[in-house]
């Protein structure tokens, strides 16, 4: 299609677009919109920041009927900050749907208070879903539309037996997965919960206007390497951590070296997160420091750079932290630190399909600001990127514990 209204799209719907600045589909709500408009289930492959959520919200708008007994549409994220961004993107188009959210980390009394006011749609996170359906408070029987928001993880070992007993409460929605990456495990898991359904892929994932380096540099010489690029740089970033301790860790020293950052991690309540990501959309924090709680599906506009200061789990997961920036045709800078102890899981990465990053010279990008890609070479590691040789203990003063006897 070239135009919304070629797929069917109504005037006020249309109208709400254009108050966006929306006139045009982008390829993937072109691809997805006119299969949705006609009934048919989807599977959305397409990088982040590509137009997926207005793809899958817009045939919702079109088709759901108004009023009467309800929910008749559930739209499920791994994350609460994603719930929230989806449902913030619904109330940008003005459509007569009742909507809300329900996630947890928050007291039930304002989300008990919507669902007996009726609504519509419900968005939000599997666990906070499921326990209000539990007390009664919801029902799925007549959920007509559901949407999988970044299917991937909303089907992986750790979300899965919440979804399953979600899809379980449902009777033959129609269906839309949507993520940046779907494997082939999630392809196959997709046949289970969708009827015949469309495949719309997209592989450009940043695509030239996104730059990706990779920096070795010492482990004892990290922070310092992240605070002189920060100054550099200058601008929004967000900075990538492991675990929720190393995040808060690495934002406190970032503040102490006169950063101004924010933290997002799972160990804060929901008030300290919005405060956090309204700080960082608003521009008054700079630099979000971030566990992959952020990697998911956040929508920040202008983020300039993302730094992977520790390695993701998976190569799944460098896909989506890196797809923070770069966003929507806009250009974005990426870097991955790499230190000599982190040589085997970046192998593992690379095997799971990691991209082939080129390694950048670190002296000239910390004093110039210049992205110059090193030589390929296959020489060992300059001498201050090998792991230190182990302290030698003094055994004199080792502590004495007693000997441990037998049983």
């Amino acid at each position: 299609m070239s135009s919304f209204a070629d797929a069917g799209v109504g005037p006020h719907t249309l109208a709400a677009l254009a108050a966006l600045g929306i006139d045009e589909p982008v390829q993937v709500q072109a691809e997805a919109i006119p299969a949705l408009m006609q009934g048919r289930d989807v599977v959305i492959e397409a990088p982040t920041g590509s137009g997926k959520t207005l793809a899958f919200l817009i045939p919702m708008i079109e088709r759901l009927p108004r009023r009467g007994a309800g929910p008749k549409a559930l739209i499920v994220t791994p994350t609460r900050e994603l719930a929230l961004q989806v449902e913030k993107v619904l109330r940008s188009m003005k459509c007569d749907l009742r909507s809300t959210v329900l996630y947890g980390g928050v007291g039930y009394a304002t989300q008990r208070l919507a669902l007996k006011s009726g609504v519509d749609v419900v968005v939000g996170t599997p666990g906070r879903i499921l326990d209000l359906v539990g007390q009664g408070k919801v029902s799925l029987s007549r959920i007509e539309y559901l949407v999988l928001d970044e299917a991937d993880e909303m089907l992986d070992a750790g979300f899965a037996p919440s979804v399953e007993k979600l899809l379980g409460l449902t009777y033959q929605p129609q269906t839309v997965l949507a993520s940046a990456t779907m494997p082939t495990w999630v392809s196959n898991m997709a046949e289970k919960h969708t009827h015949d359904a469309v495949q719309v892929r997209l592989k450009t994932e940043g695509g030239p206007t996104l730059e990706h380096g990779m920096l070795r540099v010492a482990r004892e010489h990290k922070l310092q390497t992240l605070s002189r690029l920060l100054h550099r740089h200058g601008g929004t970033a967000i900075i990538f951590g492991r675990t929720k301790h190393g995040v808060k860790k690495l934002n406190h020293s970032l503040r102490q070296l006169g950063h101004n950052t924010v933290e997002l991690q799972g160990d804060l309540s929901q008030a300290i997160r919005d405060r956090a990501m309204a700080s960082f959309r608003e521009g008054r924090s700079q630099i979000l420091v971030a566990t992959n709680v952020a990697a998911r599906g956040i929508d920040v506009n202008h983020v300039g750079l993302v730094v992977n200061f520790e390695l993701p789990d998976s190569a799944q997961w460098l896909t989506h932290r890196v797809g923070r920036t770069a966003r929507m045709g806009e250009a974005g800078r990426a870097l991955t630190f790499v230190t000599p102890e982190d040589e085997l899981a970046w192998t593992k990465l690379s095997r799971q399909g990691a991209p082939d990053i080129r390694e950048l010279d670190t002296n000239r990008l910390l004093e110039e600001g210049a992205w110059h890609y090193r030589e390929r070479s296959t020489r060992p590691l300059p001498a201050a990127h090998r792991p230190s040789q182990p302290a030698t203990v003094n055994h004199s003063r080792r502590r004495r514990w007693p000997a441990r006897t037998r049983p």
